[in-house]
C-alpha cells in the first residue's frame, strides 16, 4: 500500500465521532447519520446521504459481524470521502451476517465517481473490526474523543 492511500484519519473527523448514540432501528440511526453528516457539510444534502445509505442496505445489509457494520455509499455532490463512527448505547437488529445485533458502526460516504482507492479504505476498515480486541478498546472508550483518537491510532 502506498503513502497516498486513504486514512481512517483523513476522512474521519472528531465531530462525526460519536458515542451513545440512541436507535431503536437501522432505519432511525441511518437518520441520524444522514444529519450529522450533512450538520457537518452543508454541500451534502441529509435526505440524500439518508436515501443513498439506505438503497445499499436493501442491496445486502453492510452488518459484516461481531457487532459490526460498515454502512456505505456513493453521493453525488459529493467531492471527498467522509467518514463518521458511532458507538451506539444499545446494539440494534441491523440483518448481519451473523444476525447479531450491532452496536459500533463506521459510515462511509464516497464521491459518485469512487475509485479503487475507495474498496481498499473498506477492505482497511473491514480488517480492523475483525480484531475483537480492537473493537472492544472502541466500545471501552469513555467518550467520543477517546473513541476517535482509539480509531486513528490503531
Amino acid at each position: 500500500m502506498t503513502e497516498t492511500a486513504i486514512s481512517i484519519q483523513s476522512i474521519l473527523a472528531p465531530e462525526l465521532t460519536l458515542t451513545g448514540v440512541v436507535g431503536s432501528s437501522k432505519k432511525r440511526v441511518l437518520e441520524v447519520i444522514a444529519s450529522h453528516i450533512a450538520s457537518q457539510y452543508a454541500e451534502l444534502n441529509e435526505d440524500q446521504i439518508f436515501n443513498n445509505l439506505v438503497a445499499r442496505e436493501r442491496l445486502g445489509s453492510t452488518g459484516i459481524g461481531q457487532g459490526i457494520a460498515i454502512p456505505h455509499c456513493r453521493l453525488e455532490n459529493c467531492s471527498r470521502v467522509v467518514g463518521a463512527l458511532l458507538a451506539l448505547n444499545e446494539p440494534i437488529p441491523f440483518d448481519a451476517i451473523d444476525n447479531e445485533p450491532v452496536d459500533l458502526l463506521f459510515v462511509l460516504i464516497v464521491p459518485q465517481e469512487a475509485t479503487s482507492e475507495h474498496l481498499e479504505l473498506l477492505s482497511q476498515l473491514a480488517e480492523k473490526f475483525n480484531d475483537r480486541a480492537f473493537c472492544q478498546r472502541l466500545r471501552d472508550a469513555a467518550n467520543a474523543d477517546e473513541l476517535y483518537s482509539t480509531i486513528v491510532a490503531s
